[in-house]
């Protein structure tokens, strides 16, 4: 499985780690953040990431940014992407089984990096449910 992997400044540590963690692992990384701690705009690495999710060059996201807010927002300004802010596992494994996320959000400063991995594994070693969860996903795109 191919992994796109994006952060601002905040979440550098995080996004090497996590890389090297899920590599060993088997997964295929692709980054698409910053390898700097220098300040950047989350929307410059966001939407690369939302557009290898949409055109399928690549399985599932994962993103950081300080709170995961801001690039949570980002990503889920793409129609093809459902992207889920976590903060622990439980949350994790329910983004992926009611919203079947395909991108996984975690804010890089309130999170421990042990908690960074429980969600990613979570998250990860979920399916989706379908039923009545998937009519609701239909329902997420907005048509004025």
């Amino acid at each position: 499985m191919k992994i796109g992997i994006c952060n601002d400044h905040a979440g550098v540590d995080y996004k090497f780690r996590l890389s090297e963690y899920l590599e060993s692992k088997g997964y295929e990384m692709v980054n698409f953040g910053t390898d700097t701690t220098d300040s950047m705009d989350y929307p410059d690495v966001a939407h690369p990431l939302a557009t290898a999710v949409e055109n399928g060059d690549v399985d599932l996201g994962i993103a950081f940014c300080g709170t995961g807010n801001g690039i949570g927002m980002t990503l889920n300004k793409h129609q093809g992407i459902r992207a889920g802010l976590c903060w622990n596992a439980e949350i994790g494994k329910l983004i992926k089984q009611h919203n079947n996320a395909n991108v996984l959000v975690m804010p890089a400063r309130f999170v421990s990096f042990e908690t960074v991995l429980e969600i990613t594994d979570a998250w990860l070693g979920e399916t989706f449910e379908g039923g009545r969860h998937q009519k609701r996903i239909d329902k997420i795109p907005y048509n004025k």
